[in-house]
């Protein structure tokens, strides 16, 4: 049986420009983003809140590097912060210096005051979505995107284009180039994105919308994205 960094050989796409992407957080959406951007021939740097050590079975799957969370975005092109919503402050100071220029920065986080967050006086009371106040935190332009997706569905059902079968996700973010990058990481990654606005818009693809979780086709998503309301519910409020 090949292993994930063998089988990064038979991803790989000619002509495809590969980058160097840093990813914070090993859970279930940054451990399997690890092991398909790997398997895609990208460079992963992978980080977490416990050391570098605690990755070393991830790392030699792989072919990711293991590192401190503050060297994980040097050089990178492209950061993916897949994080708790609470341990975001915490992220270390100047995360992003050494990265490379234009750096494109991806949340996947979700707020879950009950389940884990506790209550986010931003969000709450300023009513700033997940994103914007993640973005205010790290300091740094993000692009909202894997936020709703299925961990399990980044190793198990990634389609070639066209397929009709093909899932989509939706993507928020202001700066069109960035947005317009991570859309090309999703295509290569095997799914469809719908672009679902501005960061201020991204309420939409926040958990309890319709879009949420939703395992469907780019026509699907749209009206997903179209038929939510701002209100949180209540499970979803601090």
């Amino acid at each position: 049986m090949l292993t994930e960094r063998q089988q990064g050989r038979t991803e790989r796409r000619r002509g495809q420009r590969l980058m160097k992407i840093g990813i914070i957080g090993a859970g279930n959406i940054g451990g399997n983003l690890t092991r398909r951007l790997c398997a895609l021939g990208h460079e992963v740097a992978v980080a977490n809140s416990r050391g570098p050590e605690t990755l070393k079975a991830l790392a030699e799957a792989t072919g990711a590097t293991a590192v401190p969370a503050a060297e994980a975005a040097r050089g990178a092109s492209v950061v993916v912060v897949a994080v708790p919503l609470r341990a975001v402050p915490d992220l270390p100071d100047g995360l992003f210096d050494g990265a490379a220029e234009g750096l494109v920065v991806i949340d996947t986080c979700n707020y879950y005051p009950e389940r884990r967050d506790g209550r986010i006086a931003g969000i709450e009371d300023e009513g700033l979505t997940e994103s914007r106040w993640t973005e205010q935190q790290v300091g740094h332009p993000v692009v909202k995107a894997f936020n709703g997706t299925y961990a399990q569905d980044l190793l198990d059902r990634p389609l070639p284009p066209g397929d009709p079968n093909r899932l989509a996700l939706p993507v928020a973010g202001d700066d069109t180039t960035a947005k317009d990058k991570v859309r090309a990481l999703i295509d290569e990654l095997g799914f469809d994105s719908v672009d679902s606005g501005g960061l201020d818009d991204s309420w939409r693809q926040q958990p309890g919308t319709p879009a949420f979780g939703l395992r469907a086709g780019a026509a699907e998503v749209t009206r997903a994205l179209a038929a939510a309301s701002p209100g949180r519910e209540g499970s979803f409020r601090g």
